[in-house]
């Protein structure tokens, strides 16, 4: 059964003395757990920099940048956009720029400084916190655009800025209601849409998340994905400064470079993507394999005893059995490891569980801020990405004869809409409010929910089935061989709009480098008769290609549906 919890309840004691209405707005809240935690550590970086800041030292420098950012004109509604890696210095940007009364334009710092620039003209942003790789590239002749940097490299450093005469930080400060942030979703569709997020919706998503899962001010949380992203702004970021949690900050997505964070910080919520997951997995079963058969089937007969117990008692005996292999990881100050940004096999969930790390799974989009379901960690269920929050409605629209249909949901963490895109908000609402995923799953009778595919990546074979890429595609991510996978239809009878199923593999090349093109293409097709046995008839692939180009992804680590052509 779900524990009961109400995390927000912490906020009924500064109602009405430092802030009013139903949910404080971000800079409401920062102020509040300054006041409860101010020597609490807040944000740290070890490598290369050796930054941190506590609540307190944080809060002064917000106070000084957001006087900064006043004298500049930045006020209620005014747009301020932000990119660069993740770094104490993005953190105090964006919040400085929300306590001066601004809205946060944050801006994936991997894109092209076009692109960058087209959505900097689109945001009608005048102010620009960048880090020192793409801080000369905006020197366009002409462009008003101020630029304050995130690294000491360059000028108006946002650690050296000064104001001239440092006004109240609580000074004309934005409402609940008011745009908190713009994120341009990243997608993998393509087109590009600016999600507008409030102080509401940010909050109350950041409080009502927690109602199933319990956060401590002792906990130290690794920012490792990139910040502008819904998924670690609010599960990293907000979540932490809302409690009074350390965040130490990654910046190279490099499996090396990531354990030595993890020991380093002594990180105990690790919150990260299934590509990631899956890569460290298979790299700690691989080395368990190499000890030998008998080694091997003792360790993982063991495993499957600690998941055992773990989830039919709710005692937890494979930290301590599996402490060595934890090590191996990084994870053995570990708390909780949260895995979102995409589907996750559920072997990958059990055996995590079955080495005594209490590992879950979350969903949600960039347009409900983005957590709407969260498996909590005394009651979870491995295929399913969570129980619905607290506060949020979900319903399945036109379901089919197993249950599924197209997620629907409302809650305070829904979106205002998209921004200058009055057709396109009115496409994803129904006349009622629903705010429409164009995911498709079903619900349990626990309001746990489990999901199929996406809707847009819908497969109609020749029999009439529908099919849905992603539930295919998991059946890969644990193959050493291959480094990408990407299912979708191809045609078979134009005139009938029916398709076969197309495999495409980008091979791991450390795995299949010493095999020829012969030997490794019967190797792959080896793997896709593995995965037909494992698939119901009408969902078998017919057609296999192996690429030599590794497909384009999103900052996220999910492939580009749209960017991958036809003629492939």
């Amino acid at each position: 059964m779900l524990k009961e919890r109400e995390p927000w309840k912490v906020l009924d004691q500064y109602r009405g003395k430092k802030f009013n209405g139903e949910w404080p707005t971000l800079p409401e809240l920062f102020t509040i757990t300054v006041e409860r935690f101010p020597d609490n550590r807040c944000f740290s970086i070890y490598e290369p920099d050796n930054l941190f800041f506590t609540y307190k030292q944080a809060y002064d420098r917000i106070n000084t940048v957001s006087s900064y950012l006043r004298e500049q004109g930045v006020e209620r509604g005014v747009k301020v956009a932000l990119t660069g890696k993740n770094s104490p210095e993005w953190t105090i940007a964006y919040l400085s720029v929300l306590f001066a009364g601004g809205t946060v334009v944050p801006i994936d710092y991997q894109l092209h400084t076009e692109e960058m620039q087209s959505l900097l003209d689109f945001s009608g942003a005048g102010i620009l916190f960048v880090d020192v790789e793409k801080y000369d590239s905006f020197d366009t002749p002409g462009r008003n655009l101020l630029k304050v940097s995130l690294s000491p490299e360059r000028p108006h450093y946002i650690l050296d800025l000064t104001a001239e005469s440092e006004t109240d930080i609580h000074g004309e400060m934005p409402l609940e209601t008011d745009l908190a942030a713009i994120l341009y979703t990243s997608g993998t569709t393509g087109n590009q849409k600016g999600v507008m997020l409030t102080h509401k919706n940010l909050v109350s998503d950041c409080f009502l998340s927690q109602g199933h899962m319990e956060i401590l001010s002792t906990d130290v949380f690794y920012a490792l994905l990139p910040l502008h992203h819904s998924y670690t702004m609010l599960a990293v970021f907000i979540e932490a400064i809302s409690v009074g949690a350390e965040i130490v900050f990654a910046k190279k997505l490099v499996v090396s470079q990531i354990l030595k964070d993890l020991k380093q910080g002594k990180v105990t919520m690790f919150l990260a993507i299934p590509l990631l997951f899956n890569k460290m997995l298979k790299a700690l079963i691989n080395g368990v394999k190499e000890k030998g058969p008998v080694i091997y089937g003792i360790i993982r007969g063991l495993m499957y005893v600690s998941g055992f117990i773990k989830k039919t008692t709710g005692v937890n005996p494979g930290k301590k059995m599996f402490g060595f292999l934890l090590s191996k990881l990084s994870l053995e100050t570990n708390r909780i490891c949260i895995c979102g940004g995409g589907p996750l096999p559920s072997s990958t969930f059990s055996m995590f569980n079955q080495l005594g790390i209490d590992f879950v799974q979350g969903y949600g989009l960039t347009e409900t801020s983005p957590i709407v379901a969260l498996n909590p960690i005394e009651h979870y269920k491995e295929t399913s990405v969570g129980a619905v929050v607290p506060r949020t409605e979900m319903k399945i629209l036109d379901p089919d004869e197993t249950g599924s249909g197209e997620i629907l949901i409302k809650g305070p963490m829904v979106m205002k809409g998209y921004y200058k895109n009055e057709e396109a908000t009115k496409e994803v609402f129904t006349e009622d409010g629903w705010f429409k995923t164009g995911d498709v799953g079903y619900l349990d009778d626990e309001n746990y929910l489990y999901l199929t595919g996406r809707k847009k990546s819908l497969i109609v074979t020749e029999g009439g089935k529908n099919v849905f890429p992603e539930e295919i595609e998991d059946h890969f991510q644990l193959d050493d061989e291959i480094e990408q996978v990407l299912v979708r239809g191809y045609v078979l009878d134009e005139k009938m709009k029916t398709e076969g199923i197309e495999v495409l593999f980008y091979p791991n090349e450390e795995a299949v480098k010493e095999l020829s093109p012969e030997q490794m293409r019967k190797r792959f097709e080896t793997i896709v008769d593995r995965v037909n046995r494992e698939l119901l008839p009408y969902k078998r692939i017919t057609k296999m290609s192996i690429l030599d180009q590794p497909m384009e992804m999103t900052t996220t680590k999910k492939i580009k549906r749209h960017k991958i052509s036809a003629d492939i």
